[in-house]
């Protein structure tokens, strides 16, 4: 079984990887990608693989958007941290799913059930596909969020943030005057965020829309970003996003 990975988190690939490898199947893993370009430009040179394993959120954008821009006739199991909003479009068109952190027992239900029946995925319509991309909007523009203060919990305002960083598998969010560990993950957290006011640079910063101060171009044509209260931590826009990130900061 030839299998693509669409995944834009290392530890997420590598995890899934791990759990493959534990499985009764055999596999061939053809390529890891991290973004909508890099999965459009990959079908179109090479043959569709058996089983394309496909996060929600990539580097440059959500995966759906890859449908409008090219067929896909693979096969799909999305992998995704949202919540049942989401879920619940998958068990209505009838795409498999893998909920994050993905369980042993639940990848081997997929691939058997992939096994069983070769229709895991038809091409997916401009309908389903319209459908998916709402249910992924809808739960957005969240106003609180929990953060740990001393041996507890207190609540925030979104509003509040500047900016959210993963370092060393934890998550921090940074405003004027504090930094907060947040116990969630950087998908799970990006996918509650109003998107007009968040936007994610890379695989691991969100920022604010409000806390960018100037915007310099940089190796590789990424740009740089200054922001409020920077923490030592440096900001760098992917190449992918970079484009998007500027239509983003004009809207």
């Amino acid at each position: 079984m030839k299998i693509l990975i669409v995944e834009d988190e290392p530890r997420a690939a590598s995890q899934l990887r791990s759990l493959l490898n534990k499985s009764v199947f055999d596999f061939e893993i053809l390529a890891i990608i991290d973004s909508v370009e890099d999965t459009v430009s990959w079908f179109g040179k090479n043959m569709a693989p058996d089983l394309v394993f496909m996060d929600v959120q990539l580097a440059d954008g959500l995966s759906f958007e890859i449908f409008q821009k090219i067929e896909v006739t693979a096969p799909i199991i999305f992998t995704t941290a949202f919540d049942q909003y989401a879920i619940q479009a998958f068990k209505v068109n009838s795409i498999d799913y893998l909920l994050k952190p993905i369980k042993q027992n639940d990848l081997d239900a997929a691939l058997n059930k992939f096994s069983k029946s070769k229709s895991l995925s038809n091409p997916i319509g401009p309908n389903i596909l319209k459908e998916l991309l709402s249910s992924i909007q809808t739960p957005q523009k969240r106003s609180g969020i929990l953060v740990k203060e001393g041996s507890g919990f207190v609540q925030i305002r979104v509003s509040e943030l500047l900016y959210i960083y993963s370092q060393d598998s934890i998550t921090f969010g940074v405003t004027h005057n504090k930094r907060y560990i947040i116990d969630e993950t950087m998908d799970q957290l990006f996918g509650s965020l109003d998107d007009t006011k968040f936007y994610r640079i890379n695989r691991g910063q969100i920022i604010s829309k409000i806390s960018v101060q100037k915007i310099e171009p940089y190796f590789n044509h990424r740009v740089k970003l200054s922001l409020s209260n920077p923490r030592d931590q440096e900001f760098i826009v992917s190449r992918q996003k970079t484009s998007d990130f500027k239509d983003w900061m004009n809207k």
